[in-house]
Parts: C-alpha cells; sequence; structure tokens
C-alpha cells in the first residue's frame, strides 16, 4: 500500500489535467488554471513523497510521464490550438479548425521528450532540454493574458497568427533539445541551489504582482536566460 500512495498521487496529476482540458475548452479558463496549479503541486510531490517513503519503482516512473503527457502535453497544446482559432477561424462554428491544429506540434514534442526522460539512466540535477512543466507555465500565463487581452496580447495574437505558430516552434525545440538548464528542485538543492530558488521565486513573485498572469511567462523567460548564461553542468 505504501508504494501506491505515490502512483495514487501520480493518477490525481493526471485527473486534474482531464479537468482543466475540459474546463478550457468550456471557457472557463481560471477554473482550468486552478485545476493546472494541482497538477504542478501533484507532479512535484509524487516524486517528493517516493522517496520520503523510499518507494521508487518502474511503474511510478511509467506513470508520471503517462500523467505529464496529459497535464503538461496535451493541456498547454490545446491553449496555443485555443489561441490559433481565435485567430484564424474566429466564426466557425465547430471546435475543429484545420489551421490551428499546429498547436498540438508541441503536445507531441512533449510526449516524445517524457519518453526520452524515461530512458536517461543518467543522474543529474538539471534538466536536459525545457522541461515540460515550465513550457506549460510559459503558455498558461501567455493563454490567460491573451484572454483577458492584458497589454492588448489578445488583439495582437488574433492578428499576428505567426507569432502564436513560432512559439509552438521555440518551445518545441527547447523541450528536445539537449541544452543544460537547471532543475530549481528543492531535494538535493545546496547553498547555490537554494538561492537560485529563492531568487526565482520572489522574481516571479514580483512579476506576477506587476504583470498579473503575462508573469509566468516572463520568470520562464528569465529562467532559459538565465540557464544559457550559467550553465548548470559547470556547477
Amino acid at each position: 500500500m505504501r508504494q501506491q500512495i505515490p502512483n495514487a498521487l501520480t493518477l490525481a496529476n493526471l485527473f486534474c489535467g482531464c479537468c482543466a482540458v475540459v474546463l478550457w475548452l468550456d471557457g472557463q479558463p481560471y477554473f482550468a488554471a486552478a485545476f493546472m496549479a494541482a497538477s504542478f503541486v501533484l507532479d512535484y510531490a509524487d516524486g517528493l513523497v517516493a522517496r520520503a517513503l523510499g518507494v521508487h519503482s518502474p511503474m511510478g516512473r511509467e506513470l508520471d510521464s503517462l500523467a505529464d503527457v496529459v497535464s503538461f502535453g496535451v493541456v498547454p497544446g490545446l491553449m496555443l490550438y485555443s489561441l490559433l482559432v481565435e485567430a484564424l477561424c474566429p466564426d466557425n462554428l465547430w471546435l475543429w479548425c484545420w489551421a490551428a491544429a499546429p498547436g498540438f506540434v508541441l503536445t507531441t514534442f512533449a510526449a516524445y521528450r517524457l519518453g526520452r526522460f524515461n530512458l536517461d539512466t543518467t543522474p543529474r540535477s538539471y534538466f536536459i532540454g525545457l522541461s515540460t512543466p515550465a513550457c506549460t507555465v510559459f503558455v498558461l500565463g501567455m493563454a490567460l493574458a491573451a484572454h483577458d487581452n492584458a497589454f492588448g496580447l489578445g488583439e495582437f495574437l488574433r492578428q499576428n497568427p505567426w507569432v502564436t505558430y513560432g512559439l509552438v516552434a521555440v518551445l518545441s525545440y527547447l523541450m528536445v533539445s539537449h541544452i543544460p538548464m537547471h532543475g530549481l528542485k528543492v531535494s538535493g538543492a545546496g547553498p547555490a541551489g537554494w538561492g537560485r530558488i529563492a531568487g526565482f521565486a520572489l522574481v516571479g513573485g514580483l512579476l506576477l504582482w506587476g504583470l498579473g498572469p503575462l508573469g509566468m511567462s516572463v520568470v520562464v523567460v528569465l529562467y532559459i536566460v538565465y540557464s544559457l548564461l550559467v550553465s548548470p553542468v559547470r556547477e
């Protein structure tokens, strides 16, 4: 039974991801975002609990990636798809829009990244490529800001769908790239790691306060730039 506790948290992550899909399609983005927040917490908690209980298993590793494909693959793909629908098929009476389908390219690359992650047994304190949760945070912040038309972002993306296409391409590449990215994990973090985590938490809080949901996207951009400038491999 102890071994199933982390698995239950992983499956709860999957459940929340499924709920987020339906709520986003139902036009309730902030309720969808609340379920996504729960997915982030559960995705972190399952590993933390597994380590605390000493119950690592191949099943848990597989379930974790399967759940993440939905929560951090399908959901951000759907958000990008919705942004493209608003730009290219605003009068469509149906949910489907061929021109918006490339939004789900992000989902396919997320699945590839998660599959590759499962096969990588090299112990590291950092990620290779942009993690799927970080990618999802970026897309979620941008999609919520576009929904509210914060700073005119919604109107800008509706008039310039090529920007969304470009973001799909860039984010997809970053996820499967071999660029080292800081892990920002509490477990095993030394003094430098704790300082980095606290720094990003502070900056993220200030950006959320000043920019609203768009602050989530900005902090992910800063995280990517920081990882490029200060390689975690050299630490």
